[in-house]
């Protein structure tokens, strides 16, 4: 039986991304020999990391700046007809430029090519031929693996383009990890949208101590319940010599509503209760309240003494879900 029209797409989705897969496996197992010291030459640089290439090339070029700035390394994409036309001057002494061709030939990038050997700015090249004319001027040489394209005529760039955005991916990540990049600094550079969000510190999103429903042991149920109602986050903190010893919740309110206004809020409290500290990732809190059944947490230092709530609102109005 003929195969169908969707299997016949299917079969050359599979065919496609097993070429290029293996491709980038190929080149895992077999770094280009520059790319550590193209990775300490990123390390080294004073200025900014400049990416150039056109076409197919100059859009990966874009993705890999944008992955380096993001990350520590400043980073900037320059056209290369631009750059012929005035923007060489966005290429300076103290910068490193990585210039991207498959083929090394790309006439568009001679330019930037003769500005960074008269201002010995240093230069990686990417490409799929070491002997080309950007390789044989480049200080570094980031050689792609001989690999087929992936289209059915061997021509349209494909796991070409595949295998210079894993290699950027890997330029990235390892200086990344060398600089001792961590989440706190990724979220200085992605302040909006859910990916800042799920990076807020519960200090950037907790109520201050001026806002706390902090109750003693001995104080009776009566006045309890009034800071529980005008601090309105349904819970409030027993303390005792400064530190957080007990909460109580609407459930213990509930469980305890026989005699409850004769007791104290001691005698209500849940002793030992959970809490979590102001360095903490906000959603990792929110997950502690979800696992919990909980709709808010206090948020104490290192003594124990509390210095804020996070309520379960508080992320949700921030966008961590």
């Amino acid at each position: 039986m003929d195969k169908t029209f969707d299997q016949m797409i299917r079969d050359t989705a599979a065919r496609v991304l097993r070429i290029e897969g293996q491709a980038v496996s190929d080149m895992a197992e077999n770094l280009p020999p520059d790319f550590e010291a193209s990775v300490e030459a990123i390390l080294d640089v004073k200025g900014r990391v400049i990416l150039s290439g056109i076409g197919k090339s100059g859009h990966i070029a874009r993705k890999i700046s944008s992955t380096l700035a993001s990350t520590g390394t400043p980073s900037a994409f320059v056209h290369p007809a631009e750059a012929s036309h005035g923007d060489l001057g966005m290429i300076m002494p103290g910068d490193l430029a990585i210039l991207i061709s498959n083929s090394g030939e790309t006439a568009e990038l001679r330019d930037i090519v003769a500005h960074v050997a008269r201002f010995s700015i240093p230069m990686i090249g990417i490409s799929g031929q070491a002997d080309s004319t950007l390789m044989r001027a480049a200080d570094l040489r980031l050689i792609l693996p001989s690999a087929p394209e992936a289209c059915i005529i061997g021509m349209a760039p494909t796991t070409s383009t595949t295998l210079t955005l894993a290699l950027g991916d890997a330029l990235a990540v390892a200086v990344m990890e060398r600089r001792g990049f961590l989440p706190e600094h990724f979220r200085t550079f992605h302040p909006g949208g859910k990916l800042g969000a799920q990076l807020s510190k519960v200090a950037q999103l907790m109520h201050g101590v001026e806002e706390l429903p902090l109750v003693r042991a001995e104080t009776a149920m009566g006045d309890t319940l009034l800071e529980m109602s005008e601090k309105s986050f349904g819970i409030a903190g027993v303390v005792g010599d400064h530190k957080l010893i007990g909460v109580i919740s609407d459930g213990d309110l509930r469980r305890n509503m026989d005699g409850l206004m004769d007791r104290t809020a001691g005698d209500v409290a849940t002793r030992n209760p959970r809490s979590i500290g102001p360095d903490m990732l906000a959603a990792e809190a929110m997950a502690m309240m979800s696992e919990s059944k909980i709709t808010a947490l206090f948020v104490v230092d290192d003594t124990g003494r509390p210095i804020g709530l996070l309520h379960l609102h508080d992320c949700l109005r921030a966008g961590i879900a």
